[in-house]
């Protein structure tokens, strides 16, 4: 009777081991899992546009974030190295050891040869510096038996003749033919239109772009690249009725409700049922 009641209190002592071990290994789990992810210490990643990748290192390193610049672009409008575009985006919940990719402005931009221009119409020559990296910059116009044949073409003010080599996305100064009759433009509609898609419809319209402004809601690079037009001034207009040339001035912001849609002007009704 004794030997069975032994061997009974030996598997009950090996069932407790048992049973010990596992919870031991299962706190043991969860401690490491819990150590490993750092649960409930996540934070709100900082944005990092606009600035240097020093400037960017010392504001990350107390938060053991690890920056990695991984990509660079020429963008003309941002500083030499500054930083415009991150991932995770800034705001985003992370943790201590977060690896952060960085794109930057580049320090020194690619050179590239001017193309010929001259005899060109205006939408080729846009073509032309598109396929160089080249930017088209204000238009001028001439009297001249066809409008908008180029005549001539400038660099800060100066002839830039072919083959001369410059900074990709400079801008390039157009001079047209203008011929009688042909005086006059309308002036788009661009509300909801971002800012390089704008330009563009611009320059289609043989206009040149003014003044560009952000209202208080654009803060970060981020936000520039984000921003919608909401205002224009000259405002819209079906009829031609404004020399060609014309300064458009562009307001922009990300503000849903100033980009919210409105009535058009009747006149632009009136120009659709055509």
């Amino acid at each position: 009777m004794s030997g069975r009641k032994t061997i009974e209190n030996q598997i009950l002592r090996t069932l407790l081991r048992i049973f010990v071990t596992l919870s031991v290994l299962f706190m043991g789990t969860l401690a490491f899992l819990y150590l490993y992810t750092r649960h409930g210490q996540d934070f709100l990643l900082p944005d990092f546009s606009g600035l240097s990748v020093e400037e960017a290192e010392e504001m990350a390193r107390p938060m053991g974030l690890k920056l990695e610049v991984t990509d660079s672009l020429y963008m003309p409008a941002l500083p030499k190295g500054a930083i415009f575009r991150q991932f995770p985006h800034a705001g985003q919940h992370v943790k201590k050891n977060r690896r952060v990719e960085l794109t930057v402005n580049s320090i020194i931009p690619r050179q590239v040869a001017m193309p010929s221009l001259v005899g060109f119409s205006l939408r080729q020559a846009k073509a032309e510096l598109a396929s160089h990296g080249l930017a088209l910059g204000h238009l001028s116009y001439v009297p001249d038996m066809a409008t908008n044949n180029v005549l001539a073409q400038r660099h800060n003010g100066r002839p830039i003749p072919p083959g001369t080599f410059i900074e990709i996305l400079s801008s390039i100064d157009l001079e047209l033919g203008l011929a009688p009759g042909h005086e006059l433009a309308y002036i788009p509609m661009l509300k909801g239109k971002n800012l390089e898609a704008a330009k563009d419809i611009i320059s289609d319209h043989s206009l040149n772009t003014g003044s560009i402004y952000y209202d208080s809601s654009v803060l970060t690079a981020a936000d520039t690249l984000a921003a919608r037009i909401y205002r224009q001034n000259p405002p819209f207009s079906s009829s031609p009725q404004w020399p060609l040339g014309t300064t458009v001035h562009l307001y922009l912001t990300i503000n849903p409700s100033l980009l919210a849609p409105e009535e058009l002007p009747i006149e632009e009704e009136n120009a659709g049922d055509e």
